[in-house]
């Protein structure tokens, strides 16, 4: 079942001149997990703001081309109305903080939907946990690490009881401790299986972990739509967009380029030991 669809896209920033976006079409199944990659400027912040209405209702330009998510036009439909069906979290962590606890934090979106209390309170208990939080629902957010904070967004997020979860680059503030707990956080999002979830990411072992496909922008054209396996054995793609294969897939595309070809393109250490013990011939 389809939750999103992009035709023919393109968005210009005002006195930009060259469009942002430009003419981009996809289709996003329901529970599908995309990773946007690109190089810094390709695109993939404008990417993430089509889908809960931030373009174009909230930023001047000019938007061509259609956006649908959960049956809705974006350009149509009120950000209010959208934000039922898609949640947002941001890089920056302390922007998207702005209350006196944690469980109010993590309410604030249920409250705004006139929700009954009983409702909220069990949205609230349920995000929490989900992120590992509900023991600390009663301090101030700003005690909070910031790997905490960043799992507090997500927190809130959760809350809403979106169809469609948008990332951008949730882990790209945060100290090495900070982005295993948000990674830990997505991986158990993930692992439920019921969420659409679109996150940017500089970071090739997320997308090779987590998505079901990769969304490659370069200069704010979609270069390349598939899965992990199909856009990391592809090196020119990586070499021209500035993407940084994972280890494993950097290694598999070693070994093809001097003749000796795994049986099979590995996209984490597991597979890629597998792979490696079938051409030694030990399996």
């Amino acid at each position: 079942m389809r939750i999103a669809k992009l035709e023919n896209v393109s968005f210009t920033y005002p006195h930009g001149g060259v469009p942002a976006l430009h003419n981009i079409s996809m289709e996003i199944d329901a529970g599908e997990f995309i990773a946007v990659m690109g190089e810094n400027g390709a695109g993939k912040t404008t990417f993430c703001k089509l889908f809960n209405g931030v373009i174009p209702h909230s930023h001047n330009g000019f938007l061509e081309g259609g956006v649908w998510v959960d049956g809705k036009i974006t350009a149509e439909a009120a950000i209010a109305d959208l934000s039922s069906s898609v949640a947002v979290v941001l890089d920056e962590i302390d922007a998207q903080l702005f209350t006196a606890r944690v469980r109010d934090e993590a309410a604030f979106g249920p409250e705004n939907l006139n929700l009954p209390p009983d409702e909220i309170e069990l949205r609230v208990t349920r995000a929490l946990e989900a992120t590992g939080l509900l023991e600390y629902a009663d301090r101030p957010p700003s005690a909070l690490s910031g790997g905490q904070k960043q799992r507090l967004a997500i927190a809130s997020a959760l809350a809403m009881s979106p169809r469609l979860l948008v990332m951008d680059e949730p882990t790209s503030q945060l100290d090495p401790s900070g982005a295993r707990e948000v990674l830990s956080c997505i991986r158990a999002i993930r692992e439920g299986g019921r969420l659409t979830v679109i996150m940017a990411t500089h970071n090739s072992e997320e997308a090779a972990e987590f998505a079901d496909k990769v969304c490659v922008l370069r200069q704010g054209k979609l270069a390349a739509f598939g899965t992990p396996r199909e856009i990391f054995r592809d090196t020119k793609l990586l070499s021209d967009n500035g993407i940084r294969p994972p280890d494993v897939c950097a290694l598999a595309s070693y070994l093809a380029d001097r003749e000796r070809p795994l049986p099979f393109f590995p996209l984490d250490l597991d597979e890629a030991k597998t792979a490696v013990l079938r051409l030694m011939g030990n399996v």
